[in-house]
């Protein structure tokens, strides 16, 4: 309590100015006024989300490095003026942390990306009134592995406590080990697989060449002996002299030579056998790593896709994507990532019908929407088999285009949405 004039009564971070009293009269503010005010602080329960730069500043590393992806922060650094085009991803990092701490326009700027990227998840999580209930959500999306959005809404939620900010943030650490590892390990396996495939290569054209050349030498040596054994036997016989008989062929040379011959054609069978195998073993390491270049290639396209989504959706740019009119029947997936299909394809243009495949819908259904659609879309890992021979079908007999996904996620849905527009525009070209 201070003894100025418009007293000011800390208490917990906050200030309470009480209009000044009267001329003349003290300025001395009772025990009774000062509890009655702490008391009225603690029954009044946050009424809003907190900000990122009214959180613990050891909180915004992870919470840059997991709610946003590089181009979204980056795309908030520009905005702000920081400059992003000198900066590797590490700087980017760095600095985007440092404008978590300051209470400007920039930070704003950072919240508001935040709050946009994740607004699904703030959503939801609003329904939440105690902490018990938010602990429950946050325990929903981590057995689903929606960290980012729940990550991001738990620790802004009124309701949040500062254990249970530390039990979140604890679990949040230790993912980003776990995925670290993981990724490790395929690198390390990609990395051993091209190893393994160049020196494969390179012991198969040694063999190779030491083959040939053997082949080569048995067959001058075959050669020289035919040659030398027609003269032989074409040469007039005469009473060997004392020279001669030195010089003549012994009488066990052709059954040396063919014991020899038939030595040679075995190791001959050995080596071609040898070759083979290494052969068969190069093209097994040839199709893993094609396969693991497809998915990488796919990953890829579905990464550019979902930062290109949202970085148009938190500016004011024009989609990429224009499927005005188009109408997509999506048959299968997981019934809670619907919505998030339909907001991505009303983004771009597109209206979504849904069919889960004959799980709670019925499959007599499934022929209608198949008519009413302009493509059908079903993720192959999450699809009956029957639902999937039965929309081949129908969209052979009504000569409608279907797209088999990679997976049920979002990421999948926009890189067919890509491709339906290349199509599309291809076409009218």
């Amino acid at each position: 309590m201070s003894g100025t004039p418009g007293y000011v009564v800390a208490h917990r971070g906050f200030e309470f100015r009480p209009p000044a009293p009267a001329a003349g009269a003290a300025k001395v503010m009772s025990s009774a006024t000062l509890a009655r005010l702490v008391q009225s602080d603690d029954e009044q329960p946050a009424r809003r989300r907190r900000k990122i730069w009214e959180m613990e500043p050891a909180l915004h590393c992870s919470i840059i490095g997991t709610c946003l992806s590089t181009a979204e922060l980056r795309h908030v650094v520009a905005k702000a003026g920081g400059g992003v085009e000198a900066r590797s991803n590490h700087e980017l990092h760095g600095h985007g942390v440092g404008l978590g701490s300051r209470h400007d326009g920039a930070a704003k700027l950072l919240n508001k990306a935040l709050d946009q990227r994740h607004r699904l998840a703030i959503h939801q999580f609003d329904k939440a009134k105690t902490e018990e209930e938010v602990r429950a959500l946050w325990r929903e999306a981590r057995q689903k592995g929606e960290i980012p959005g729940a990550y991001w809404a738990a620790l802004t939620h009124p309701a949040t406590t500062k254990e249970l900010v530390r039990t979140i943030f604890g679990e949040v650490h230790m993912l980003s080990h776990l995925v670290g590892a993981a990724n490790r390990a395929d690198i390390r396996r990609l990395c051993q697989l091209e190893t393994e495939n160049a020196e494969l290569q390179a012991k198969v054209g040694r063999q190779q060449t030491q083959l040939r050349d053997a082949i080569l030498a048995r067959d001058a040596t075959i050669c020289g002996l035919r040659e030398l054994l027609a003269e032989r036997v074409s040469a007039p016989r005469e009473e060997p002299g004392p020279e001669a008989a030195a010089s003549t062929v012994p009488a066990n040379l052709i059954p040396e030579l063919a014991r020899q011959l038939h030595g040679e054609r075995k190791r001959r069978a050995a080596l071609e056998g040898r070759i083979d195998k290494l052969r068969a073993e190069l093209t097994r390491e040839r199709e893993l790593r094609t396969a693991a270049e497809q998915k990488e290639r796919c990953l890829h396209e579905e990464l550019e896709a979902l930062e290109a989504d949202a970085v148009h959706s938190d500016s004011d740019a024009p989609e990429t994507v224009s499927l005005s009119g188009t109408s997509v029947l999506y048959v299968g997936g997981r019934a809670n990532q619907v919505a998030a299909l339909r907001a991505t394809a009303e983004r771009c243009g597109a209206t979504v019908l849904h069919h889960d495949g004959g799980i709670e819908d019925r499959g007599g259904r499934l022929a209608g929407l198949v008519s009413r659609a302009d493509v059908v879309m079903f993720p192959v890992n999450c699809v009956s088999h029957d639902a999937a021979l039965m929309v081949k079908r129908l969209c052979r007999q009504s000569e409608k285009r279907f797209i088999p996904l990679r997976s049920s996620g979002v990421a999948s849905f926009l890189v067919a949405l890509g491709r339906i527009e290349a199509s599309r525009s291809a076409t009218q070209a």
